[in-house]
């Protein structure tokens, strides 16, 4: 009988040892295959921060010497033209978080921008005034300076823009290009060069007509200037440079880091509302998605008495059905017509034609 109960034993002892060395065995390959997924992945990362460390480097930068605005040359035979270019090339390429931000913003906004200033006959450039004025946003300054062309409340009104407490169209992107068009032609009928008429976009007409007669000048560059309008132009010149040429500067930017243009429809309303949340609701969207849309609705109502015209917009509703992933792949962008252009190709903007010029 003790024989027998030493044989069960030494059987129950061989089953255990056997069942341990399963189950170490499983332990150790799960921690194997772990390890090694971690080592991979963190291998990737180790790789690309060795390659970014590896390959970050500072440096002084080359102004092109061909630089224009508009058409019109820059001169470059004065150090004090040449160290302003530097500055703003040099603040502009190394602020690469606020660059890549410009990028991003460009390319969703430009293509609005463009067919408006196009319609108009205004050089193309005048769309890095914009990106220089508010980074394309609604920004508001502390003078309440507003929107993307930073219109103050006298000057929007005095071209068109409806304010009151309901309504801003300074935050219409497609009024307010519109209204800076307008400046835009006036300002170029009092000085015939767009150089001076983007400078006055910061200063003024009358400031910088004030300041060619009292310095006897008669260009932007031999003008001394305060300085935000003495780095104003050279500030959109090197905007203008790095985004038509980003990899000439650093700049590694792929399509899909971009942000893209939202397909919208477009609602017409000619009666007042007096609930746009409900309102929003009602048309199978909400609050947030109508302000967003529509920045220039700055109330939770929408009087209109005089029964004018508003044009609403909402999203596209596939817009809203797709994942963000899918609404980012190039096969949904073609297929709800998104644009995918490349704003910054170095053949964007080269010099007026003739025939703009003569009609200015």
């Amino acid at each position: 009988m003790g024989m027998k109960n030493a044989f069960k034993n030494l059987l129950n002892l061989r089953t255990l040892k056997q069942t341990g060395i399963v189950l170490g065995s499983l332990v150790l390959f799960s921690f194997l295959v772990s390890f090694f997924s971690y080592a991979f992945s963190n291998n990737l990362s180790e790789k690309q921060e060795d390659y970014m460390n590896s390959n970050y480097r500072i440096f002084g930068l080359n102004i092109p010497k061909n630089l224009n605005f508009a058409g019109e040359r820059v001169p470059q035979n004065d150090f004090s033209i040449k160290e302003s270019l530097d500055r703003e090339f040099l603040t502009n390429t190394y602020w690469q978080s606020n660059a890549l931000l410009l990028f991003k913003r460009a390319n969703r906004w430009f293509p609005v921008i463009e067919p408006i200033l196009k319609k108009n006959n205004i050089p193309d450039d005048f769309k890095y005034v914009a990106l220089i004025e508010s980074h394309l946003t609604n920004a508001v300054s502390p003078a309440g300076a507003t929107g993307f062309w930073q219109f103050v409340e006298p000057t929007a009104k005095n071209y068109g823009l409806e304010i009151n407490s309901d309504i801003d169209e300074r935050y219409n992107v497609e009024k307010s290009t519109q209204a800076a068009c307008q400046y835009f032609k006036d300002a170029y009928a009092k000085f015939g060069n767009w150089t001076l008429v983007a400078a006055s976009y910061n200063l003024g007409m009358g400031g910088i007509e004030n300041q060619l007669k009292r310095q006897q000048a008669d260009n932007y560059y031999d003008l001394l200037l305060n300085e935000e309008t003495g780095r104003y132009v050279y500030r959109v010149l090197a905007l203008k440079t790095i985004l038509q040429n980003p990899k000439g500067f650093g700049f590694e930017i792929r399509k899909k880091d971009l942000y893209h243009r939202i397909p919208t429809t477009t609602l017409k309303v000619d009666s007042s509302i007096t609930d746009l949340a409900g309102f929003a609701i009602n048309k199978g969207f909400n609050y947030k998605v109508l302000k967003l849309f529509n920045p220039w609705l700055r109330s939770a109502t929408l009087p209109n008495p005089e029964k004018k015209m508003y044009l609403i917009q909402f999203p596209k509703k596939e817009y809203l059905q797709k994942a963000f992933d899918e609404i980012e792949a190039d096969s949904l962008k073609n297929a709800l017509k998104l644009d995918s252009s490349s704003y910054y190709n170095p053949k964007d903007t080269t010099a007026i034609p003739k025939k703009q010029e003569q009609t200015k």
